[in-house]
């Protein structure tokens, strides 16, 4: 059966370099996350190759002997792609190609290509094309290599480079386009922003595929695509949702993920201006990932750098039905108890613990501990608004059940 799944998938090699800056321990997880990449976007890994070197090669990324290597490998296995977890320069890209008889992606590639996948609307289908556009640009010249060895000489360089700044004025006249036509969608939005009032916001945020859209459903009660691969939500939903009485709006925003490309952080603004914008953070956690810590981290640091780093902020572990722990036998003298023997009671009494009543463990898919999670959210929410009107919070109250004024 797996034999027959790799066949109708399309083929592919991994690469990563183990170096200074990420030690093989690191390397294998990141690997981990490209593999997942690679299933996401359609195709299988069949193998992988790592080299230690204290920094990428500038010309090919890994040496030109593990490159022959591959390239071998490749040529034996029949493989379609080569997948590299780094972004590769042009040059790179070019060096690569004479070496290898396939495709080659780097991780930004195949992050783009999820996307462009996954972009349901035309206002994601839009950010995502211009951050293609955007990687292309600087590219171009590998596309047109096959006129240097046909027309290459005296006389004949001319037509190659006017082809290739035909082709990048093409292209920079459509990032002018999209970038236009983004402005405009995005001034929209901002209005629909304003026109929602000043009623309380809330963004769910986090990792890739930790069970945001599933969290989403469960608490608003709506059909928001939730699946178990990596960006299955692009597009960000908006929920009004009751508790208790009192509407909030729920934001579903697209996942992070390590080693983000920067043209999607770009282009995907008006996404990240909801989080901006939000009054209160839910920060979904799977705590049934073995670096789950990694996670919160790469969070938070995007989290920084789009200066909502400050805002009140709940940590929601979800997927508790999930998580698993090694165990020690009671006469084992020589294994060292560390984090993954630990139970979910050990981590409460970690730097969680710390972090009081705005740490919770649920399960979305199975709704375990939800009464919980709506009774803490209820509060942060009620707190929020009292703040903002402290004299007249109580005809906030007087709403029916879906949400709807009746004072």
């Amino acid at each position: 059966m797996i034999e027959e799944k790799v066949a109708k998938s399309e083929k592919a090699v991994l690469i990563a370099v183990v170096s200074q800056y990420q030690n093989e321990e690191k390397t294998d997880e990141y690997l981990d996350e490209l593999e997942f990449l690679t299933r996401t976007a359609g195709g299988v890994a069949v193998k992988r190759f790592t080299q230690k070197l204290e920094k990428p090669n500038p010309k090919t990324f890994i040496g030109a002997g593990k490159l022959e290597d591959i390239s071998a490998y490749i040529e034996q296995n029949n493989i379609g792609t080569a997948i590299f977890d780094d972004e590769l320069n042009p040059a790179q890209l070019r060096n690569i190609e004479k070496v290898l008889d396939c495709k080659i992606l780097d991780r930004t590639n195949l992050i783009l290509d999820i996307f462009a996948q996954r972009a349901q609307t035309s206002y994601a289908r839009t950010q995502v094309e211009l951050a293609q556009c955007q990687y292309l640009l600087p590219r171009l010249t590998r596309l047109w290599t096959h006129l240097s060895r046909q027309k290459g000489g005296i006389g004949m360089r001319g037509p190659g480079e006017t082809e290739i700044e035909t082709d990048r004025r093409i292209v920079r006249d459509k990032i002018a386009l999209l970038k236009k036509k983004l402005v405009t969608i995005d001034k929209q939005m901002a209005i629909q922003r304003k026109n929602r009032g000043r009623m309380v916001r809330a963004a769910l945020v986090g990792y890739t595929n930790v069970g945001k859209s599933t969290l989403m459903n469960v608490v608003s009660k709506s059909d928001v695509f939730a699946e178990n691969k990596l960006f299955a939500t692009l597009d960000t939903t908006v929920r009004k949702v009751v508790i208790k009485n009192i509407p909030f709006l729920l934001t579903d925003t697209v996942g992070f993920i390590r080693k983000l490309p920067t043209q999607l952080v770009e282009s995907f603004k008006s996404t990240l201006d909801e989080v901006r914008e939000a009054d209160l953070l839910l920060h979904v956690v799977d705590i049934s990932h073995p670096n789950f810590e990694d996670h919160i981290a790469s969070v938070n640091k995007i989290l920084d750098e789009i200066e909502s780093a400050d805002k009140p902020t709940i940590l929601v572990f979800n997927k508790i039905d999930a998580y698993t722990h090694s165990t020690i036998d009671k006469d084992d003298l020589v294994t060292e108890f560390t984090k993954e023997h630990y139970t979910l009671e050990d981590w409460k009494k970690t730097w969680m613990n710390e972090m009081g009543d705005n740490s919770l463990f649920i399960s979305a898919i199975n709704k375990e501990n939800m009464e919980q999670f709506k009774e803490r959210v209820f509060e942060e929410v009620k707190r929020i608004h009292m703040q903002r009107f402290p004299y007249n919070d109580y005809l906030y109250f007087e709403y029916d059940k879906d949400g709807n004024s009746i004072s």
